[in-house]
């Protein structure tokens, strides 16, 4: 059985609404499509910083219970923070959704 407790964090799980701007292209912004308990695991020092020409990339996995359908379209948000998707899996048992994010910085 899962430890309800783990899951201490509260997301908004968000997908890409685009429109056309007018002009052949796309506007994208992202709508809230639920909201989630999660569990947030930043990945050890050495797999989450990598020097390149952006700076600093930072990903955490993001544990949640089976049931959501989550694609790397989608984004994680909480508190003015945004976790774009990298990868989405089911656990062993199928039970949870193992999900590695990359922080995104302004």
């Amino acid at each position: 059985m899962t430890d309800p407790a783990r899951f201490n964090r509260r997301l908004s799980l968000e997908a890409p609404v685009e429109t056309a701007d007018g002009a052949g292209g796309v506007t994208r912004s992202f709508a809230q499509i639920a909201r989630v308990w999660a569990e947030v695991t930043p990945l050890s020092a050495g797999e989450t910083m990598s020097a390149d020409a952006h700076g600093a990339r930072v990903t955490h996995r993001i544990t949640i219970r089976a049931g959501r359908a989550v694609t790397n379209r989608h984004r994680f948000t909480e508190d003015g923070r945004a976790y774009r998707v990298i990868a989405a899996r089911d656990s062993d048992d199928r039970r949870l959704t193992l999900i590695t994010v990359e922080e995104m910085t302004s």
